[in-house]
């Protein structure tokens, strides 16, 4: 096991000067066009019965709007990058989704097995029992290992926190957990529980991040209105199943 990164006491943490990240400035420039938008948003497709064709639908659609990836199940991978070959689209995946119950040799097995296969961006959900059960130091080994084999193979690390099912101290202590831990983003939830992704839950992880790391808002993420909100509240990715239309609203073709 590497060594424990120690985790600070979130009273201190609140008074930390992390850096700042002006979501309003982002949010203005990112909106200006549809273009700007389509290079914040991951174009995902993680429907459990989702077929060949519809991945290679997802994988075009993502070559005309220049997203900032694809995001697909582990099997889909290969797919993906070879249809995207030459495209300079980055292909993502799930590690242990949705429930973050996943072994830690299981997740750095399929880490080192997908960025061999050419993902560039992984997406592993926190081990909610462990953090809910008060196993900090489990959570953060978990991460921890993850993001080393992510970041030995050049790819980043996502780390989706499940914010509605989790209570407002929970929140904070996992999101300082996965930024200590090394996740390049942390994201607020696979959209399959609960409310998905909120204007507080990510104005709340922005705040304890500061600018060391990003934030994706994910989860019934399906309209302009409801993008524009989680951007101005802080994130600076976004992740929809819906991001064709969504870009329609902006003027895409």
């Amino acid at each position: 096991m590497s060594a424990t990164i120690p985790i600070r006491e979130q009273e201190s943490d609140l008074d930390f000067d992390y850096g700042t990240f002006d979501s309003a400035a982002f949010a203005a420039q990112t909106l200006a066009n549809w273009q700007t938008l389509a290079s914040v948003v991951d174009h995902t497709l993680l429907e459990p019965g989702a077929t060949r064709q519809q991945v290679e639908n997802l994988c075009a659609e993502a070559a005309r709007y220049r997203f900032a990836c694809v995001m697909v199940h582990p099997a889909w991978v290969s797919t993906a990058v070879s249809f995207l070959a030459g495209a300079g689209i980055p292909v993502g995946a799930v590690i242990g989704f949705p429930h973050g119950a996943s072994l830690v040799s299981t997740l750095r097995q399929e880490a080192a097995a997908l960025t061999r296969l050419g993902a560039r961006e992984l997406d592993m959900v926190l081990p909610l029992g462990q953090l809910r059960s008060g196993n900090f130091d489990c959570v953060q080994h978990t991460i921890h290992a993850t993001a080393s084999v992510a970041h030995h193979h050049d790819a980043l690390l996502t780390v989706t926190l499940e914010t509605c099912l989790l209570a407002m101290d929970e929140k904070l202590r996992a999101a300082e957990i996965a930024i200590q831990a090394g996740a390049d983003f942390i994201k607020t939830s696979t959209g399959l529980w609960g409310n998905g992704a909120t204007a507080p839950d990510t104005a709340l992880l922005r705040g304890v991040s500061g600018a060391r790391c990003g934030i994706k808002a994910c989860g019934g993420v399906q309209s302009l209105a409801a993008v524009r909100a989680l951007l101005e509240a802080g994130a600076n990715r976004i992740g929809s199943s819906g991001s064709v239309a969504i870009l329609r609203e902006l003027g895409a073709e």
